[in-house]
């Protein structure tokens, strides 16, 4: 039975990948931060599955948490860099993002998946298995919450090119990058009234005249886990279009 480690997996993306991969057999690790709750509830939906705290912006709990789930199933075969962070910004406001901003957005947007490869790197390699890394269309459109947002999301894609290339043959490393999509986060970040104005907004853009759902980002991560044998160093667009779409 294959084992998958998810950060941020305690909602959103994150546990909508959690439950397809269980839906299919998988044994799953659903990593949280601060919300155990959540994350058990996730787990208990998942079956065979188990909710793991840990900070992933700090390296020593990337190791406990690799070990966590080797100990506990013996191998890890995918690995979902899903947690992420942001500061909502207008990109005009240049005094609104501080240097605390920027380290604070980085450190779990970029560092934090590049500690968890490297904590899982031996296992991954052990189990010739595939790392699926979450950025945002606000990579290519240097559009999103805030410029440091954006700028940590294509930090993201770069180094998933290097990791790709580096931990080839045996691992394979791919990005999944959505386009606004409806997840508790983006109500929380937002607040709920922006939110559905975003969405709105957002639909009348995209070619597909539609934002993503969670279970639609879901089905492309889990794509490039189980399928996808001769892929590595994609990205891999869940937006409607959004980044084809005509400039207005």
């Amino acid at each position: 039975m294959k084992v998958a480690l998810i950060t941020g997996a305690s909602s959103g993306i994150g546990a909508a990948t959690a439950k397809e991969l269980a839906r299919r057999g998988w044994r799953v690790a659903i990593n949280y931060a601060s919300n155990q709750a959540a994350a058990e509830t996730v787990a208990q939906q998942c079956g065979n599955a188990i909710a793991v705290q840990a900070d992933v912006s700090n390296d020593a709990d990337c190791r406990r948490l690799a070990k966590t789930v080797l100990d506990r199933f013996g191998a890890i075969d995918a690995l979902v860099n899903n947690a992420g962070t942001t500061k909502v910004v207008a990109h005009d406001n240049l005094d609104g993002l501080s240097y605390e901003d920027f380290q604070r957005i980085f450190a779990l947007n970029v560092i934090a998946p590049f500690q968890m490869v490297r904590a899982c790197r031996e296992a991954l390699k052990a189990s010739r298995g595939a790392v699926v890394n979450v950025s945002s269309v606000a990579s290519v459109l240097g559009t999103g919450s805030s410029v440091a947002y954006a700028a940590s999301k294509a930090a993201l894609e770069t180094m998933s090119l290097s990791l790709a290339r580096t931990l080839a043959p045996e691992v394979r490393v791919n990005v999944v990058a959505p386009g606004h999509t409806n997840t508790p986060w983006h109500v929380q970040m937002r607040g709920a009234e922006r939110a559905a104005e975003i969405e709105r907004r957002y639909e009348s853009i995209a070619p597909l005249k539609a934002v993503s759902q969670p279970e639609d980002v879901a089905d492309a991560i889990v794509w490039l886990i189980v399928g996808a044998a001769r892929t590595t160093g994609e990205v891999i667009c869940v937006d409607g279009g959004m980044h084809i779409a005509t400039p207005r």
